[in-house]
């Protein structure tokens, strides 16, 4: 695996989050994408231009968040913000542990191909710990 990062949900306030943490970390944001930028997909009104991804490089670390929408909002209470995403090297690394975390928890996206360019999918453990299991399929810039 390359590596574990955190990933963090905001209820609309992803944006003003990260520009806080740019303005004491320093450095720029390495990706950022808008709800209303995902192709083939119509966005309600309150979802256009909110942070479908952005993360920024902190030391080691890339600090990564998004966007809850209105639906999934009401579930948002801190504590369940918060995710570990796996950073991948294969696509039989990614199913192993997904398969491996996934067992006694609940599967919340099942691993697939995705538009920007990944294999990826999210779980909750058997003990209530959110993941994101990615394996980047895109050639790297």
């Amino acid at each position: 695996m390359k590596a574990v990062h955190p990933y963090l949900n905001f209820a609309g306030s992803t944006e003003e989050a990260f520009h806080f943490y740019q303005s004491i970390f320093g450095g720029e944001f390495t990706s950022l994408f808008r709800f209303d930028g995902m192709p083939g997909m119509q966005m309600p009104a309150e979802a256009q231009g909110k942070i479908m991804h952005i993360s920024m490089d902190v030391s080691q670390v890339t600090l990564m968040a998004s966007d809850v929408l209105a639906d999934d909002a009401t579930n948002l209470v801190v504590g369940n913000n918060i995710s570990l995403y796996l950073d991948c090297e294969s696509k039989a690394e990614a199913e192993r542990l997904f398969a491996g975390l996934s067992a006694g928890g609940t599967v919340m996206m099942a691993l697939e191909d995705t538009f920007w360019g990944a294999y990826y999918g999210q779980l909750r453990d058997r003990f209530g710990i959110q993941w994101m299991v990615n394996f980047s399929t895109a050639p790297s810039a």
